[in-house]
């Protein structure tokens, strides 16, 4: 798992990246938590995402964001994030120029990065979104939504409630030709305590169903 640092907005971002032996494959970057409230790239839930990928033959990115661990500049409230996960992506497209399509998947904060990432850059195809937090994040640039994806939430999730993501997700369902589910992880709070593989299987399972069983 080679370490990576490659230049961003606000200086060097730190990261890790894993790439794919398979000529032309997709690209997963993955997005962490909230920087103030102990978000990482090595979150667990971050870790475990990164895997999911990497054993599905993606060259996956995950990363930090500015002002964590060795990542240079400090925390933008989501603009300068946003520019990170560009960058990022732009890191990754450079090394794999014959990449066919890219995912995004994030976690709380790195949702709401995620998906606005989502809706700049037409080549990301699929997206996870976890513990989305619609109740302290704006989410109305979902409109329409251009690429089908996953919403997942903990049901005892009190930090970001799944009535909040659930309104955003009505919203968005009504667009045309894109496909956007909803699961819910029963028992599980905002970060999956003891419950990170009930979580994995939830998001395995769709990736699955989009890309077809993994190999071996």
């Amino acid at each position: 798992m080679p370490e990576v640092i490659f230049n961003g907005p606000a200086g060097r971002i730190e990261g890790r990246y894993h790439p794919s032996k398979t000529k032309g494959a997709p690209i997963a970057i993955v997005l962490h938590p909230h920087p103030q409230f102990g978000g990482t790239m090595n979150n667990q839930i971050v870790y475990a995402l990164y895997y999911g990928f990497v054993e599905r033959g993606f060259s996956a990115l995950r990363f930090n964001f500015r002002g964590v661990g060795r990542s240079q500049g400090s925390f933008d409230h989501g603009q300068g994030e946003l520019s990170d996960a560009a960058a990022a992506l732009d890191w990754a497209q450079a090394i794999n120029p014959e990449a066919r399509a890219c995912w995004i998947a994030g976690i709380s904060f790195g949702a709401w990065i995620g998906m606005q990432l989502l809706m700049r850059r037409p080549e990301i195809e699929g997206f996870i979104s976890i513990a989305a937090p619609a109740n302290r994040f704006d989410f109305s640039f979902l409109a329409p939504c251009p690429s089908s994806g996953l919403f997942v939430h903990g049901s005892q999730d009190r930090v970001a409630p799944i009535k909040d993501v659930m309104s955003v997700i009505e919203k968005v369902k009504t667009q045309k030709g894109i496909q956007i589910e909803h699961q819910t992880v029963e028992g599980a709070n905002h970060f999956f305590e003891n419950k990170t593989e009930e979580l994995m299987q939830v998001v395995g399972t769709y990736l699955d169903k989009r890309l077809g069983p993994k190999e071996g």
